[in-house]
């Protein structure tokens, strides 16, 4: 007797020659469903319907067509079972050797402008992953494929016998991680759905949390050139930087992607005039805004030239071409911004090992996008996860613990430094001025010592400067030391309630 096959794909690449192979070259008989069965009639192969196979038409406009004991019975039926050959036998059930389904494009569909929810309803495949999850299963007796780029090897393996079961079980193992990351774009899509912004939640995590993807990338190494590293997609839409397009330069490390994160949190803080943030080892060393987008990479080059070789520049405006003639005179790993200029990307050519890419949502704060990610880190014995930093930094509720009161030229300075110590490992001290940076000390284990570190950065050009700390002064020594280099304010945080947190600006 023939081998059956069950095909039902909503991804149809590659699917008329992979039937074609099956029925030729190996004799398979087909039953398949829907637009899978059309598609295959329409190339002039022999399929039959799931409907007339099972005796049962599709029924609730198509939401049922494959739960029947005839497809599932086929499916997980063991055939060194004689008890399980005796059911197949009394239900004339035949056992089913291949099954091939992917499933409705749920997350496609929520990525549409617009979808409704009744829309996004009506891709949650029902069939499709029961029917997967059983033939994953029974791998033991049959292949299951998910993945249109298995095709080829499948047909491999029948060319040199039977699909081994190391195969079949690779190919139940990808269809577990398929199936789950389905659901999961579901549970957190419904999430998103029943969010009552009006109420926020006490806690707005899950009781339950995973977090998968899809390899696209195997990167050279990790941090350090010991350590293995890969690259994953969240979902089957790229998004994020997997949906950058990169138009020139060597591939991504993971410490070019890890920098190049830190650069999008930075720049997304400043949309309403040109920018520019250039970051080293996840750190700011130079950031700026300017009237134009030159001016303001020049001022965050000049703010500290010697740590922006090497370093990513991120710009919050298209790239045009008076600033790639400024971004090449020095040695850059990377470069990204919402756009390019033909003519700026044809000088930056001429520079091919600086890493190139566009991405038109780099201004998207995680707030904005349909598909808000919380922070994880791995501890010993399980991780920890925390909501995404998504509060953007803003005046109004600042409290002035001083008798002189600030300009609004001074409240505009200190929130440009508020704005990027946020994006500095602590402790956090940024000194300032002219919207530009001048000196940042990161990442000591006391205060005091980032406060000299900045202000030796920042030099002379302290005077009349600003500084920035991502916390509170417990003492005044650091108060004293930035009023003798001559800073005129300070703005830190004070005393944290249940709904904000109050800023003290100690005026100098």
């Amino acid at each position: 007797m023939s081998k059956l096959a069950l095909l039902s794909v909503s991804d149809k690449t590659g699917l008329v020659d992979f039937a074609k192979s099956l029925i030729t070259e190996f004799g398979f008989q087909i039953i398949s469903s829907g637009g899978t069965a059309q598609t295959l009639k329409d190339a002039g192969l022999t399929v039959t319907k799931v409907a007339e196979y099972t005796g049962s038409p599709e029924i609730l406009g198509g939401r049922v067509k494959t739960l029947h004991p005839r497809i599932h019975g086929g499916i997980l039926a063991r055939r060194d079972i004689p008890e399980d050959a005796a059911d197949l036998a009394a239900n004339n059930i035949r056992s089913i050797d291949l099954v091939v389904v992917n499933l409705y494009p749920f997350q496609a569909t929520i990525a549409k402008p617009g979808v409704t929810l009744e829309e996004a309803i009506e891709q949650i495949d029902i069939g499709g992953p029961a029917m997967l999850r059983a033939a994953a299963k029974n791998h033991a007796y049959l292949t299951v494929l998910c993945n249109p780029a298995n095709y080829p090897a499948y047909l491999e393996q029948l060319r040199q016998g039977e699909p081994s079961l190391e195969f079949r079980r690779a190919c139940a193992q990808e269809v577990f991680t398929h199936t789950a990351t389905y659901d999961q774009a579901i549970a957190q899509y419904l999430a998103a759905q029943t969010q009552n912004p009006e109420q926020p939640a006490t806690n707005p995590l899950p009781q339950e949390f995973s977090l998968l993807g899809k390899e696209i990338q195997t990167l050279r190494y990790g941090e350090n050139p010991h350590q293995a590293a890969s690259w994953y997609q969240t979902g089957d839409q790229p998004t994020g930087w997997a949906a950058a397009t990169k138009l020139q330069g060597k591939e991504l490390s993971y410490n070019n992607l890890v920098d190049l994160e830190a650069a999008k949190q930075l720049i997304v803080e400043f949309t309403d005039t040109p920018a520019a943030a250039i970051i080293k080892h996840t750190n700011p060393c130079g950031v700026a805004t300017g009237s134009t987008l030159v001016e303001a990479y020049d001022r965050a080059f000049a703010a500290d030239s010697v740590s922006a070789f090497g370093g990513i520049v991120a710009l919050n405006r298209s790239l045009d071409l008076a600033t790639a003639q400024s971004l090449i005179k020095t040695f850059l790993e990377c470069i990204v911004a919402p756009g390019c200029d033909p003519e700026a990307q044809n000088l930056l050519a001429t520079k091919p090992n600086i890493r190139l890419l566009i991405t038109p949502d780099l201004l998207t704060s995680s707030s904005n996008s349909p598909e808000v990610t919380p922070t994880v880190k791995i501890i010993a014995g399980g991780f920890l996860v925390q909501s995404p930093e998504e509060v953007f930094a803003s005046t109004q509720n600042w409290q002035v613990v001083t008798t002189q009161q600030p300009s609004p030229e001074e409240l505009r300075e200190l929130l440009f430094a508020w704005q990027v110590v946020k994006h500095v490992k602590s402790n956090a001290i940024v000194v300032s001025k002219n919207l530009t940076t001048l000196g940042i000390g990161a990442g000591q284990m006391n205060r005091v010592g980032s406060v000299k570190i900045a202000l030796e950065q920042a030099g002379d050009r302290s005077q009349g400067g600003y500084l920035a700390s991502d916390g509170f002064f417990p003492f005044d020594d650091s108060v004293k030391t930035a009023a003798a280099a001559g800073i005129r304010a300070i703005v830190q945080p004070g005393a944290v309630s249940e709904t904000r947190i109050r800023f003290k600006l100690p005026m100098i």
